[in-house]
């Protein structure tokens, strides 16, 4: 299972009861946390979600709405006795703007990781997430990300049988271990079935609509999208600043054929942001507006 809470919804600057947008995911006691901006620490808090088993911190760019909140972060998570290592996710120029960030920050009891993007897709596995990021089209370097969870297939107790193979190897092969023993070698594929559906979420802010982002958001189960604007009269203002409107990240989502939207990362000057949800349904019918805190649980497919 994946649970997932989307911290916040605001683009731009935080607003008395709308956070930047942030997003947090929880999987087999490891998080991972999708920008930081302004207030992300006070999101978390309210929602009830510790900063202190977040292992990999991605960040899509690196305006100040996306990063400006790591080095409190980073300064939380010592002060709670945190040694294990963070890894951080971006675009190049990470290592630059995460050390000026770190002025404020220097002394921490753990390790930070930096790794950054160098192709228009790339991906990592880590911690049983296996992350990819795909290059979208802002006004600065910028990247969404999917996260999936993969699942192996189904362990065949006969073929292992057939296969004379210990019973005491059983539990690592499934584990995806090869292993050598009484002088045999025995490979995870001589007793798993095919891979099964794993879990898929798509991340995606500050982007023009590209068929990079439906490509990567192909299948999702859940498909988080900026729309920075509701009312179709502001295409115009979303085309120059390189963000969405609600109806365009509605049409990627049906292009994607994913299977729930929520809209993200709302204009400071967007109110009753409802009114507008009749056209997105129209264009997809499983869309809804992101509120900060929102919630779910991910679940592995039923056979």
């Amino acid at each position: 299972m994946l649970d997932v809470c989307l911290l916040g919804t605001g683009g731009t600057m935080p607003l008395p009861r709308r956070w930047l947008t942030a997003l947090v995911t929880r999987f087999n006691g490891h998080s991972l946390l999708i920008d930081c901006g302004e207030g992300t620490q006070i999101a978390m808090k309210e929602a009830g979600i510790s900063p202190n088993p977040i292992d990999v911190i991605c960040f899509t760019h690196y305006h100040a709405d996306h990063i400006s909140g790591l080095p409190g972060l980073l300064l939380s998570m010592g002060n709670a006795d945190r040694t294990d290592p963070v890894t951080l996710i971006g675009p190049r120029g990470l290592v630059r703007v995460v050390t000026a960030l770190r002025s404020i920050a220097q002394e921490l009891p753990f390790e930070v990781r930096m790794v950054e993007i160098e192709d228009r897709t790339q991906e990592f596995d880590l911690f049983g997430y296996r992350i990819q990021a795909f290059r979208v089209n802002h006004n600065v370097t910028c990247y969404g990300y999917s996260l999936s969870i993969p699942r192996a297939g189904r362990f065949d107790a006969d073929a292992a049988r057939r296969q004379e193979i210990p019973l005491k190897a059983w539990n690592r092969l499934q584990k995806g271990e090869t292993i050598e023993m009484d002088g045999r070698v025995y490979r995870p594929e001589m007793v798993m079935g095919p891979a099964r559906r794993g879990i898929k979420l798509t991340y995606c802010t500050d982007s023009r609509p590209t068929p990079a982002i439906s490509d990567a958001a192909a299948g999702a189960d859940l498909f988080i999208c900026e729309g920075m604007y509701g009312d179709p009269e502001d295409a115009g203002k979303a085309r120059k600043k390189k963000h969405m409107t609600f109806a365009e990240a509605a049409a990627l989502a049906r292009e994607a054929k994913a299977e729930e939207l929520w809209l993200t990362h709302f204009s400071p000057s967007l109110v009753g942001a409802a009114r507008y949800m009749d056209q997105v349904t129209e264009i997809f019918p499983n869309a809804s507006l992101g509120w900060d805190g929102r919630s779910c649980t991910l679940d592995f497919p039923e056979e």
